[in-house]
């Protein structure tokens, strides 16, 4: 098991990219938090393309209580389950992002995910992001399609903790969701952590398809 740190520039860009409030917190919350501790001048930029209903409050709120002041949150309004109908919309979108945003590391879904929305997420993020360091993160749900991802990030116990803390409170919209609950995310960041060996116990995985040492 190959174990290193990411060599990012103190005031370093990480852009996080979901497809609907919560995905980023369910995939990568822990190691955001990693990353915003061991790199204090970091700044996020957190980008959420469907927030109906209202839910793009629950996600600023989220965001704020894992990094403070230095995330910058933007929600757009697409339509939840229809992304695919709505590429070139989509796509639109990722050039803005681009021409404002120069990242040093990207947050994305997994390129295989079998929901819809997320699998064009992740297409989208590999179409305009081509010579980036991309990290793609998982999402546990009925498809059953989590697979063998290759990077882990190992968490602390409180880290844990204050991410499963921060989803179930700052999401009232999905606590009555079969899955969203504690006992899945903290199985996940278990089974993870069983895999990477982790001395804490418990990690969070991406698939990074190219990555230069």
């Amino acid at each position: 098991m190959l174990t290193f740190k990411p060599d990012l520039p103190a005031d370093g860009i990480v852009l996080c990219l979901g497809a609907h409030c919560d995905d980023i917190e369910i995939g990568c919350g822990g190691a955001l938090m990693t990353l915003h501790a061991r790199y204090p001048g970091l700044r996020f930029y957190w980008h959420v393309f469907s927030g109906e209903d209202g839910r793009d409050q629950e996600t600023r709120t989220a965001a704020a209580r894992l990094l403070g002041s230095q995330c910058s949150v933007t929600v757009d309004q697409f339509r939840a389950s229809y992304f695919p109908y709505t590429g070139a919309q989509l796509k639109d979108a990722f050039e803005v992002i681009k021409s404002q945003v120069r990242p040093d590391l990207i947050f994305t879904h997994f390129l295989q995910d079998r929901h819809q929305d997320h699998r064009l997420i992740a297409e989208l993020t590999w179409n305009a992001f081509r010579n980036h360091a991309v990290l793609e993160y998982e999402i546990p749900k009925f498809e059953g399609d989590l697979a063998h991802p290759n990077v882990y990030f190992q968490l602390p116990r409180p880290t844990v903790d204050r991410k499963i803390e921060v989803l179930m409170e700052c999401f009232p919209s999905q606590r009555a969701r079969q899955w969203f609950d504690r006992d899945l995310f903290l199985g996940h960041m278990r089974l993870r952590g069983v895999e990477c060996n982790s001395e804490s116990r418990f990690a969070e995985a991406f698939h990074v398809r190219k990555l230069a040492l």
